[in-house]
């Protein structure tokens, strides 16, 4: 079967989790922002689960009106059910460290589908997740109901930040063809020397990081910075290509473990464990970030040259 036709269909299966989102919204008669949380997970059900079917223009449009309902705060987490503690605990006892196992499954079985067959990374996740969820519900006994507010809770607990991964992607993108890495290197051409090797180094990952935490997303920041830094500033004057754009990612992933605008790793966790501190997360992972993007700078100067 065809990789693409693949991952539509967990796109679809990731809509219809949207869409379970939505019902329960709506039903939520508490929620004086109802209507509008109910409209905005519909609407994002539709793109995921028919976006293929439907014209740019009119994806573009429902985009923006999702963007509308969010600025005018009608978009509201409300009341969600509950889990069951004292379930929770019963099966957390009777498990035991077996609750780890739907995890490490999930990330042993996308690697192994990743790498060993021609699927593809994506379609390997998408295929894990389905096992995995299929264990955990044989595991734990859960019904096909529990599976359903668990899933429809775990997206309304989250919120609109859910959609700033996909979003911050679309924004490099567009980025990236309006020009902006052409702007960015002439710009610092002007001020830094081209040819020293360490600065360059440094100039690149330190931008990677700063560029990254300014969009929330490594991959967004790279093909910017690295068109406008890394190739003029380090590749060109004999950096390693491969060396360069490997430990350049990482670079920006420095960058995500500093920025609330990283949703799915510093606002998710905050969301779910319902922290106090919205900046809880990212407090704790400053030290590392920052301890990190020194020793990246470091690698990348020896082993790239």
């Amino acid at each position: 079967m065809n990789a693409n036709n693949i991952l539509e269909f967990f796109y679809v299966l990731m809509g219809l989790i949207m869409l379970f989102a939505s019902i329960e919204s709506f039903r939520d008669k508490e929620n004086p922002a109802r209507i509008g949380t109910g409209l905005f997970w519909l609407i994002l059900a539709v793109i995921f689960a028919a976006g293929k079917l439907l014209p740019s223009f009119v994806i573009g449009i429902l985009v923006v009106l999702m963007g509308l309902l969010s600025l005018f705060k009608q978009i509201k987490v409300g009341r969600i059910k509950e889990v069951d503690v004292k379930v929770a605990e019963k099966s957390a006892k009777r498990l035991g460290g077996w609750l780890f196992f739907p995890s490490i499954i999930l990330a042993i079985l996308s690697v192994l589908i990743g790498q060993f067959t021609s699927l593809g990374g994506q379609v390997g996740i998408g295929i894990a997740s389905v096992v995995s969820l299929i264990i955990a519900m044989i595991m734990t006994k859960s019904s096909a109901k529990t599976t359903y507010h668990d899933s429809e809770r775990m997206v309304r607990s989250v919120g609109t930040a859910g959609v700033l991964p996909q979003l911050l992607a679309t924004l490099g993108v567009v980025f990236t063809a309006s020009g902006i890495g052409n702007l960015i290197s002439k710009s610092i051409s002007g001020v830094f020397p081209v040819g020293n090797h360490l600065l360059g180094v440094i100039l690149y990952c330190v931008s990677m990081a700063i560029f990254t935490m300014i969009m929330g997303n490594a991959f967004a920041a790279f093909a910017v910075i690295t068109a406008g830094i890394g190739i003029p500033f380090v590749v060109m004057q004999g950096g390693s290509p491969i060396v360069v754009a490997a430990l350049g990612m990482t670079c920006g992933y420095c960058g995500t473990l500093l920025t609330p605008m990283a949703a799915n790793f510093n606002s998710l966790p905050v969301a779910l464990m319902e922290m106090k501190d919205n900046l809880g997360v990212i407090k704790q992972q400053v030290p590392i970030a920052l301890s990190l993007l020194v020793i990246q700078i470091a690698i990348m100067y020896v082993l790239a040259f």
